[in-house]
């Protein structure tokens, strides 16, 4: 029997990994057709059926959960051979990938990003605005089928709890307060405590069903009983309700100077208070354009989060 093709490994875990042939496809960036045909052919290479084919999508067989495992196993290594070599690489050269959700990218990031670009010519970061983090150990298949290419190097998080398995640094902390239109004739114009808002105040608050972040919980506990006029899901658009004037938010103390047209109306509320970490995998942080940019851009953001602190 011929060896095994990696690729052919790959449609499969594909499948197995959406239960679909569209949506291993989506993954994979080709047609479905495209992976009926290599899966057909692994199929017939094996001698064995690797999928039940029902109307509710695509169910591993025994031989197919087997062949699964194999292959998650061989992703994995793949994986690891290719982060240990980027590891390696001492160059203030290349491409650098870093994820970050939208208020960081739009409020903090923009002066410390343009003078690392000023410092570093060579290296080209790429921002990837995402209110998730992402599995920094994991790969996708891109458009032109490549199988192995990182989803980012470096991560910028708002959050209390980080993966074990990535390391890196607590740049600073950030600190909410709750604000309202300025100059507004129905809304709160100075500070005020915060079970008066929350009893007299009109309110935007975040989605109904969200509980992932700090922020949700603390809303649906304070909140429940107040006078909620409209939901959204991310602070960027929690600002612009906020400037309508339709009622008062929360907000990061870090977005208040964008916004002149915006008045704090409470104390900091300290359980809303949660660090800022820079992450990376422990393969990576020894490549020479990682440790520059953690260490530039993580440094300028602690100065800003620093002079922020003591505006609020």
């Amino acid at each position: 029997m011929a060896e095994l093709d990696w690729s052919d490994l790959r449609y499969a875990l594909a499948v197995g990994t959406a239960g679909s042939l569209a949506g291993a496809a989506r993954k994979l960036g080709v047609n479905h057709t495209t992976v009926l045909r290599r899966l057909d052919a692994l199929e017939a290479h094996l001698g064995a059926r690797l999928f039940e084919r029902h109307r509710s999508g695509y169910h591993p067989t025994e031989a197919g959960m087997s062949l699964l495992e194999q292959a998650r196993r061989m992703a994995d290594q793949a994986d690891e051979i290719e982060r240990r070599v980027l590891g390696r690489d001492r160059e203030l050269t290349g491409p650098l990938r870093v994820t970050t959700a939208f208020v960081i990218m739009e409020h903090l990031l923009p002066a410390p990003l343009a003078g690392f670009a000023r410092r570093y010519p060579g290296i080209e970061v790429e921002v990837v605005e995402n209110a998730f983090l992402v599995d920094l150990s994991r790969r996708h298949a891109d458009q032109a089928q490549t199988w192995a290419r990182l989803e980012a190097d470096v991560a910028l998080r708002l959050s209390a709890n980080v993966a074990e398995h990535l390391v890196g640094r607590q740049v600073g902390m950030t600190h909410c307060r709750v604000y309202a239109l300025r100059g507004s004739k129905d809304l709160p114009q100075a500070v005020t405590s915060l079970s008066a808002l929350v009893k007299e105040a009109p309110w935007v608050a975040f989605e109904r069903d969200a509980h992932s972040r700090v922020y949700d919980r603390w809303m649906r506990q304070q909140l429940a009983q107040a006078n909620v006029r409209l939901r959204v899901d991310i602070f960027n658009a929690m600002v612009a309700m906020i400037r309508t004037g339709i009622g008062v938010g929360v907000l990061p103390t870090f977005m208040e100077a964008s916004h002149a047209d915006i008045v704090p109306v409470s104390e900091v509320i300290p359980e809303l208070s949660v660090p800022v970490w820079m992450l990376t995998h422990p393969d990576l942080r020894e490549t020479a354009r990682v440790r520059a940019f953690m260490q530039f851009v993580g440094d300028a953001l602690g100065e800003r989060l620093r002079a922020g602190a003591s505006a609020a």
